[in-house]
């Protein structure tokens, strides 16, 4: 209970503070897609949030509007799709800067498993059987830093499992730390 109250809060001056710090970066990116881009620039995600209800998740749309939505390495060719900012901000992981919101809101964490999309049913079924759609899902998690887009669903759950087995603020800050490295390092990023 206190691990979930602390959590909470830091999450919620977490994502005041990251939305002040980042906002010059959206507007700039924003006034970059009007310019340049066709399609809104925000595009609201179906995803899979705790007990497994779905809400709109944000991103920065890295991909033409007409693209299936379904996941990225699910794509017979992801280039094609990625419109001409759209690789620089997955790598840097820009993109995901609009779930600060979520996160203030509460609909999402700093740290979590990643949210399913919709049409993801394996990975809803075995996150279900395991008990890890109890968790709000995270901007970033155990699997993310351990594989990202790399990790097949069984992979995924897997690390997702422990976790869940071991959550506390302590995994946490690990877990946040561990992925600004990797963002640095641009590593397990496909697409």
């Amino acid at each position: 209970m206190q691990y979930n109250f602390f959590k909470r809060l830091l999450d919620f001056f977490g994502a005041i503070v990251g939305i002040l710090i980042f906002s010059p970066f959206i507007i700039i990116l924003y006034i970059l897609s009007k310019i340049f881009l066709k399609g809104s620039f925000i595009f609201w995600s179906q995803r899979v949030g705790k007990n497994g209800k779905i809400f709109l998740m944000p991103k920065i749309r890295t991909m033409h509007p007409d693209t299936p939505q379904v996941a990225t390495h699910l794509l017979i060719n992801p280039r094609i799709y990625i419109n001409s900012f759209g690789s620089f901000l997955r790598k840097s992981s820009l993109d995901e800067l609009p779930q600060l919101w979520s996160i203030l809101i509460g609909r999402m964490s700093f740290v979590g498993p990643r949210p399913a999309l919709f049409n993801e049913d394996y990975l809803i079924k075995l996150r279900k059987i395991k008990s890890i759609d109890k968790l709000v899902p995270g901007l970033t998690g155990w699997a993310q830093i351990n594989g990202r887009d790399d990790l097949d669903v069984k992979e995924k759950v897997s690390l997702d499992l422990v976790y869940l087995k071991n959550c506390s603020l302590f995994f946490d800050l690990k877990i946040l730390f561990l992925t600004f490295i990797l963002i640095f390092r641009k590593k397990n990023i496909l697409h």
